[in-house]
This record gives C-alpha cells, sequence and structure tokens, in this order.
C-alpha cells in the first residue's frame, strides 16, 4: 500500500514538475527616461489616467461615445472574439484530464426453428465505463493552455485596443463636425455682410458714385460666400453619416452640443514616464501576450520527440439476463498503459520546432516594434500639440489683423480714398483668415486626442 502511494505521489510530481520549452522572460527594450518634446520631463501623472469622460466635457460628445461603445460594430466583434478565446482554452485545458465515457447497450435474437433444433431466443446486455488519459509527462498539454491562456489575454487587450481607436476616432469626428459648423457659420455671416455690401455699392452705382466694375466686383465676393455653403452642407451630412456607423446607427443627423471653442483644452499635458506606456498602451499588452503564447508554443512542439503515455481501463458488467446485469458474476474489467515513440517522421518533428522557434523570434520583434512605434507616435503627438497651439496663436493675431484691415478698407473705399480692388482683397483675407483659424482650432484638438490615445488613454472604463 505504501509502495503504491509512493509511486503515486512520484507520478503527480512529474505531471506537475516536467515542462520542456522556454520559461517567458520579457525582452529588454530600450526605453527612454523621457519622451522627446516633453517639456515637464515625464514626471507626475498622465493624461491618459483619466476616464474618458473627464477629459471630454461636452454631455452631447459623451453621449455618443457610449453609443458608440455599447452599438459599435468593431466592439462587439472584439467581444465575440473573447467568446472564442474563452472557449478555445476551455478546449485545451481540458486534455489535461482524463476522457471517462460510460456506455450500454442491449441486443436480442431469434433463431427460428430447423432440422437441428426448435426455434430459440438469445438476449445481450452490458454497461461499462471507459477511461483514457493521456499523462503530461513532457508538459505539452500544460504549454498548450498556457498559449491558449496567453492568446485570452491578448483578445482581451485588443478588444481595448479596439475601444481606444473607437474613443478617439468618436472625439475626432465630432469636433471635425463641430468645426464644419463653425466654418458654415462663418460663411452665412460673410454671405450676409457681403449682400449688405453689394447693395450699397448698387446705390453708389446708381447715384453715379461709383462704377459698375465696384458692382461687379462686390457680386464676385457674394457669390464665393455663397459658392462655399453647398459644398459644406455636403461634408457637414457627410460627417454625420461617419458618426451614425460609429455609433452602431444607419445615417441620421447628429446632436451638437459645444461649439468648437468652447470645448476647453489643457494648455500643458502630462505624459508620465515612458516606462508606465509599456503597461497602459493595449497594443503593447496585445503584442507581449502573443508573444507568451509563441513562447509556450515551442513547448509544445519539443515535447512531441517524447513518448505519448496514456493509462487506458474498462469496466462493467454484462449478463444475457437485464435482470441479473449488476451481478457481480457479469462484472468485468481490464486495463492496460499505452506508449507511443515516434521513430521516424521525415523531420516533421524538428521542422516543427524550428517553425515555432521562429514564430517566437517574429512575435518578439513585432513586440519591440510596437513599442518603438507607440514611442513614435507619444512625440509626435507631443509636437503637435505644442505647434498647434502656437499656430492658432498666431492664426488668432492674424484674424484680427485681417479684421481691421477690411474695417479700414472699407472705410478708406466709403471716403473716396481707395478703390473697391483693395475692399475686395480685404474682405477675400478676413474670410480666409476665419477659416484657417477654425481649422487652426481643430488641428490642435485633434492633437489632444491623439496624444491620448497615443498614451493609452480611453480604454478605462
Amino acid at each position: 500500500m505504501k509502495r503504491g502511494y509512493r509511486l503515486f505521489t512520484v507520478l503527480l510530481v512529474l505531471l506537475a514538475g516536467c515542462k520542456f520549452g522556454p520559461d517567458y522572460k520579457r525582452p529588454k527594450v530600450d526605453t527612454p527616461s523621457v519622451y522627446r518634446a516633453d517639456a515637464q520631463t515625464g514626471q507626475g501623472a498622465s493624461i491618459a489616467d483619466e476616464k474618458w469622460w473627464t477629459l471630454f466635457q461636452d454631455p452631447e460628445l459623451q453621449q455618443l461615445i457610449r453609443a458608440s461603445l455599447a452599438e459599435n460594430y468593431d466592439v462587439r466583434i472584439a467581444a465575440s472574439r473573447i467568446l472564442q478565446a474563452q472557449a478555445a482554452l476551455g478546449i485545451t485545458r481540458a486534455d489535461q484530464f482524463p476522457t471517462i465515457t460510460a456506455g450500454a447497450s442491449a441486443a436480442g435474437q431469434r433463431i427460428p426453428a430447423t432440422i437441428a433444433g426448435p426455434a430459440a431466443t438469445t438476449s445481450a446486455s452490458q454497461a461499462s465505463l471507459s477511461l483514457f488519459w493521456e499523462l503530461d509527462f513532457w508538459g505539452k498539454f500544460r504549454r498548450a493552455t498556457e498559449a491558449a491562456r496567453a492568446n485570452l489575454l491578448a483578445t482581451e487587450w485588443g478588444q481595448r485596443a479596439v475601444i481606444t481607436s473607437l474613443v478617439s476616432s468618436v472625439a475626432s469626428a465630432y469636433y471635425q463636425l463641430r468645426e464644419l459648423d463653425l466654418e458654415m457659420e462663418i460663411s452665412r455671416q460673410t454671405l450676409a455682410t457681403r449682400q449688405e455690401s453689394l447693395r450699397l455699392v448698387k446705390v453708389r452705382q446708381q447715384g453715379g458714385v461709383t462704377s459698375m466694375m465696384d458692382v461687379r466686383q462686390s457680386e464676385q465676393l457674394v457669390y464665393f460666400a455663397a459658392a462655399s455653403i453647398p459644398d459644406l452642407e455636403r461634408r457637414i451630412e457627410q460627417q454625420e453619416n461617419f458618426i451614425s456607423v460609429l455609433i452602431g446607427k444607419n445615417p441620421g443627423p447628429i446632436t451638437r452640443g459645444k461649439p468648437l471653442g468652447e470645448n476647453a483644452i489643457p494648455a500643458t499635458v502630462p505624459v508620465g514616464l515612458p516606462s508606465t506606456l509599456l503597461e497602459r498602451r493595449p497594443d503593447i499588452q496585445q503584442a507581449e501576450h502573443l508573444l507568451v503564447a509563441a513562447n509556450a508554443r515551442i513547448g509544445v512542439a519539443k515535447a512531441a520527440y517524447f513518448p505519448q503515455i496514456a493509462l487506458t481501463g474498462t469496466g462493467g458488467y454484462q449478463s444475457t439476463s437485464l435482470a441479473n446485469l449488476f451481478s457481480v458474476k457479469g462484472g468485468f474489467w481490464n486495463a492496460g498503459v499505452q506508449l507511443a515513440q515516434p521513430i521516424f517522421e521525415g523531420g516533421r518533428i524538428r521542422s516543427g520546432v524550428r517553425l515555432s522557434e521562429a514564430q517566437q523570434q517574429e512575435a518578439a520583434l513585432f513586440y519591440k516594434q510596437t513599442i518603438q512605434l507607440a514611442f513614435r507616435e507619444v512625440s509626435d503627438s507631443l509636437v503637435a500639440y505644442a505647434k498647434n497651439q502656437e499656430f492658432r496663436q498666431q492664426e488668432e493675431f492674424l484674424a484680427q489683423a485681417a479684421e481691421d484691415a477690411t474695417r479700414l478698407s472699407n472705410a478708406r473705399y466709403t471716403g473716396g480714398a481707395a478703390s473697391y480692388l483693395e475692399v475686395l482683397d480685404s474682405d477675400t483675407r478676413y474670410f480666409s483668415a476665419r477659416l484657417n483659424l477654425a481649422q487652426a482650432v481643430l488641428n490642435e484638438r485633434l492633437a489632444l486626442v491623439q496624444l491620448y490615445s497615443a498614451l493609452g488613454g480611453g480604454w478605462q472604463q
């Protein structure tokens, strides 16, 4: 009895402790101490630690993001992939355990009468349990389970990457819509002003104060402003259709919230330490867990070099009478051990190991590449945010100067000190400056959204 207990203990130790293949170790990555263009030298918390609803204060934008997270098809597809990965893990993990099958059968037969004897009826019944258990001496099933579990985690991080991208896309699309609304407002205001100016020029021409050339030049300003409105209407409706699809709805109108300029943004953005990016960005985490899975599959491939050891057994009862089926005399059993050792595979196993090792090398390179690209995205977003702020400030100065020039040129024209060509040029420049300023305000907000996404923010719920 003690000897059997010892053998069982040794068997459990072997099953638990023997695994082929390398244990995972995170690759060394050259992580900078600070991001390029980070004026705060990477100190403090990161804006990516904030929830998206604290960063985006527009209630209508918040509602759009919530709707997209609930109804967007990319998010729902990512959720279904998680369910698939969970099921795949359950299937793989089940290989570590024995398979037990129950069976029962009953059969009857009637033999007709012959010269040799009278008719006869026979019957046979059987009930049994069968067991098959391939012992995981070499860790093949445990490594496969490790790979499946890593794939599940990679899928979960993949869903978070989809959420991060979706939050960024909805916010960017909404800001672009509000910028188009601002352009429409500017165009309509400009059209109304120019129509009034045209009316005054016509009055002056009829009074003989000015020429028909001034009327035609004034008409050019009106037509130019009027022509921009249909194009803006097209772009606005198409942008609404795009946002509708993002939130999982058919194309339709989008409710507006705060004007573009009232969506406040911080002057400086804390980004935190670059080392924290490895833990926060979903695509980096996804790439690392894919690397873990590839690393575990090396052990699965190497385990094929060694024999497969399986325990088999069958036990049950059989009888010619159903009433006596479970009697002691009807019992039977058999047990055995199966061993299969590969002898010649034509290089299949060796090639399988090489394949898994090459896949692990590819996954490691992809992981390092993902980190490097992430550092670049953050640095690009930082410089874009800073320079877009500077650019917006200069565009404000330009718009103010253009407004003053337009006012002065109109006063000079009214006083007879300048031709209408000067009014035409000043008004055109002012209209263009206002549109450029609207685009600069948009770019500043898009840069903030991009920086928030590059730092790995947005998936926290």
